[in-house]
């Protein structure tokens, strides 16, 4: 076994990765190369580090994760943000609630939008509990997605994470977060993958990357079928990415070489902080 189970948060930023090239191409296959000359870390990896210096430190207010998303993002400014987090990040007066209101400052707007569940992994490895992941996962997504929606996509990723790295089968996961969580997972990719497309909702890209990781057999097989459904590729593809590697632990040597090239460096810092730390 290689050392990839100290690199927590390591599977969503290689999920983003593979995924950046095909979210507005989708190739419907399994069967492409990991790796291409494009193919680097997206909006949806800034994040996640930002969640994960949060969760690295031993301030864990909201006050702080709202600091740290900033920080990070202020840093990345053309990482491929949504249009209205965009707004919250650079130009809170241009603010407005996802049904048009005008906030003119900071604050939470009300987002169903795959953003909270794409930048959640952290908390799944941070959590010493169930309850804790769940509560970490809607913390992290409250400061902009406070939709319903928002948050039940962030709890449900992170639940996800925290029962696959605490060594619970994939029935039981599935079972855990269809009860908690009332999404459907009994399907599989055969019958998700001709008819879905496009998708930046949560409700729409939780299920379909739950479902990637619990069709795998392996890290790299997880990523493949992930891709290969479509839609917001790179954002379902960080899903399912952050909990194959908490399930499977260990990620092929050559992926993690090819990510070192790929990764800025004060990233891995913050990965391995964080290990540090959970």
């Amino acid at each position: 076994m290689n050392d990839s189970a100290i690199y927590p948060c390591l599977g969503a930023i290689i999920g983003d990765t593979v995924g950046s090239i095909y979210e507005f191409d989708n190739i419907k296959t399994t069967t492409f190369p990991m790796f291409q000359e494009l193919s680097r870390p997206t909006d949806d990896s800034v994040m996640t580090i930002a969640v994960a210096d949060w969760l690295a430190n031993t301030d864990r207010t909201e006050e702080r994760l709202v600091e740290t998303l900033i920080k990070w993002g202020q840093k990345y400014p053309y990482a491929g943000y949504g249009g209205v987090f965009c707004s919250w990040l650079m130009n809170p007066s241009w603010l407005r609630d996802f049904d048009g209101t005008r906030l003119g400052k900071r604050a939470p707007y009300h987002s169903w939008g795959n953003g909270s569940a794409m930048r959640c992994s952290a908390c799944g490895w941070a959590a010493k509990s169930i309850e804790e992941a769940i509560f970490l996962g809607r913390q992290s997504a409250a400061v902009t997605h406070s939709h319903p929606e928002g948050l039940r996509g962030a709890e449900a990723v992170s639940a996800a994470i925290f029962l696959a790295r605490t060594g619970k089968s994939k029935e039981e996961i599935r079972d855990f977060i269809e009860r908690r969580f009332y999404y459907d997972l009994h399907m599989d990719c055969d019958e998700i993958r001709p008819r879905y497309g496009w998708e930046a909702s949560c409700q729409g890209t939780v299920p379909p990357a739950i479902v990637a990781f619990l069709d795998s057999y392996d890290f790299e097989s997880a990523i493949r079928l992930a891709v290969s459904l479509g839609g917001d590729c790179d954002t379902l593809t960080c899903i399912t990415g952050a909990i194959a590697q908490a399930f499977y632990i260990e990620i092929p040597d050559e992926i993690i070489t090819e990510m070192q090239a790929r990764i800025p460096a004060e990233f891995w810092d913050v990965i391995k902080q964080l290990n540090y730390h959970i």
